[in-house]
């Protein structure tokens, strides 16, 4: 028996506008005057499939996020971008963050069938539940949905999607010119659905994608976010600052896979992780510092305000955090909350500390060093039970993404870590994951 082939990294490239730092706008190797040219992001995409990497994530929401004064927020709505992004690139994956709070499923179905279809097979789906009050306010509503009722709902809405995707068998086109029988309609089938938040009859009117569903991710750690992912997620993002916690994570979402029939392969876990390059640690370590001495202590503040359902404001940049509210009482991100104050309680920061301290990555963990040492911790974390790859967010762009394809890839190919061409052409394929067969199909076997 041969043996299996060696197990190897997966890597997804998360871009934000001008970088993940919140300062990176400002800092001269940046182009924030470009987060709306579509040649931009172009050149970013083929940056990424240069470099092999699994995929490119781009992150939503539905509000004007932050400070907008101090910051080059707003942009793209993802779906469009990648659209756009399918058609200059051949290999790499095309993830998109939608909401299931703000959004309905036939919609989101058709939207990812076609972006799937359009990039033979490269779609993926980030479900988010949503987390501000400022995105509930602009669908309708003072108030956001409860935590719980928000996962709830997500998991009707994936119910419903992927019985969208599946509405079409694989042959249910017959193209029968002469008998003028373009589909089976037996093989074409409405799935009425009726449950407590939809009711969709279908069919979809896109036909069955070359995935059969885009892949699935998601990136929320609270308690009923882990529990989400361990039913539907395929790729986990999450954010992490130890590699103990890493593991911790790890191994507690792969331990409810199998009340969901699941096994460990198919579910693969990415923390996100922002590298400061530089071709010494002091190179390296001076950008960190060119990038924290560009921040905005007002705009670190309100995004600080947002993290913990707490106002902040007015509240002295040199003193400890206040008397937090428990998780429990937590209607945002209940995940990043917690992150973010232990993180300030375990290392005794002040505000102006904690803000410098999630400046680049609002709560993943940020590493500054050389390709090589850089290379040595995701080896580290991959080998040692913490991750099955990495959602690298680069703090500046586009030479932070640059500097890890040219620099950190070619120390992970040459470690055996991580491929040197692409295998296969589906994004299912380079994270080794199967396409999924269609329930309805299935079901008359």
């Amino acid at each position: 028996m041969s043996a299996a082939p060696p197990r190897t990294l997966h890597l997804n490239a998360f871009l934000m506008n001008a970088g993940h730092h919140d300062a990176a706008w400002r800092h001269p190797r940046t182009r924030p005057e470009r987060v709306t040219d579509l040649n931009y992001f172009q050149d970013l995409a083929r940056a990424a499939e240069r470099g092999r990497l699994d995929s490119v994530f781009l992150a939503d929401g539905v509000a004007l996020w932050g400070k907008v004064r101090h910051n080059a927020l707003g942009g793209f709505e993802p779906l469009t971008l990648l659209s756009a992004l399918a058609a200059v690139t051949e290999h790499v994956g095309l993830i998109a963050t939608v909401s299931t709070t703000f959004n309905e499923p036939y919609h989101v179905a058709r939207k990812f069938a076609s972006l799937d279809h359009l990039s033979g097979g490269r779609a993926g789906w980030n479900i988010v539940t949503s987390g501000s009050v400022d995105e509930a306010r602009n669908f309708n509503r003072e108030e956001h949905l409860d935590h719980a009722v928000r996962y709830a709902r997500a998991r009707e809405f994936v119910d419903v999607a992927t019985k969208l995707w599946d509405s079409w068998e694989d042959d249910a086109i017959v193209l029968d010119r002469e008998r003028g029988v373009y589909a089976d309609t037996d093989k074409v089938r409405p799935v009425e659905h009726r449950g407590e938040h939809f009711r969709v009859a279908g069919a979809l009117n896109v036909p069955r994608s070359p995935q059969g569903y885009p892949l699935l991710v998601q990136a929320g750690s609270s308690e009923d976010g882990r529990e989400f992912a361990a039913e539907f997620a395929e790729a986990v993002f999450t954010a992490q600052q130890t590699l103990a916690d890493a593991q911790a994570f790890s191994k507690d979402l792969k331990s409810r896979l199998p009340r969901y029939g699941r096994t460990d392969d198919q579910l693969l876990v990415l923390p996100g992780i922002c590298p400061v390059i530089g071709s010494t640690e002091a190179e390296a370590r001076a950008l960190e510092q060119e990038l924290t001495d560009l921040q905005v202590p007002e705009y670190g503040l309100a995004q600080l305000s947002g993290m913990l359902g707490t106002d902040l404001s007015g509240l002295p940049l040199d003193g400890p955090l206040p008397e937090l509210p428990e998780e429990r009482d937590i209607n945002g991100n209940k995940s990043r909350f917690t992150l973010v104050a232990e993180l300030a309680r375990r290392d005794g920061l002040t505000l102006r500390e904690l803000i410098a301290r999630l400046g680049g990555g609002r709560g993943h963990r940020v590493f500054a060093g050389t390709p090589e040492q850089i290379a040595d911790e995701l080896e580290a974390w991959f080998t040692q039970g913490a991750a099955d790859g990495f959602n690298i967010m680069p703090p500046h762009l586009p030479g932070g993404l640059d500097d890890f394809v040219d620099q950190v890839v070619p120390v992970l190919q040459r470690r055996g870590l991580f491929r040197t061409e692409y295998t296969g052409r589906t994004l299912r394929e380079h994270y080794g994951l199967p396409r999924p067969a269609n329930r309805f199909a299935a079901a008359l076997l």
